[in-house]
């Protein structure tokens, strides 16, 4: 089943989110190559798909998992939880409809 990975950073993450930015793509690839990824990417702070100094508020990820619970384990050990870059982490059940 699909999950929804929503996660807020703290204020000014960008300097966090930089120092632990290549572990946390590196699971995302995982996912990826093992065609459980439907999407991933940041919000950024500013109406910009490159807030450059302004950086990003959040994150969200779509992907399979087997159950609840193994999405939330890996979503709790991301890099950026301990970098301190992530303030709140939401994961939920998601049901794709379309495109379809």
């Amino acid at each position: 089943m699909l999950y929804m990975v929503y996660s807020e950073d703290v204020d000014n993450s960008l300097a966090l989110r930089l120092t632990v930015r290549d572990q946390h793509i590196a699971r995302l690839k995982e996912l990826q190559n093992e065609g459980r990824l439907l999407v991933a990417g940041p919000c950024p702070a500013i109406d910009s798909e490159d807030p450059g100094d302004a950086g990003f508020t959040g994150s969200l990820i779509i992907a399979e998992f087997d159950s609840l619970v193994d999405a939330q384990a890996w979503a709790d050990t991301d890099p950026y939880i301990g970098a301190g870059v992530y303030e709140k982490v939401i994961v939920k059940p998601y049901k794709k409809v379309l495109p379809a």
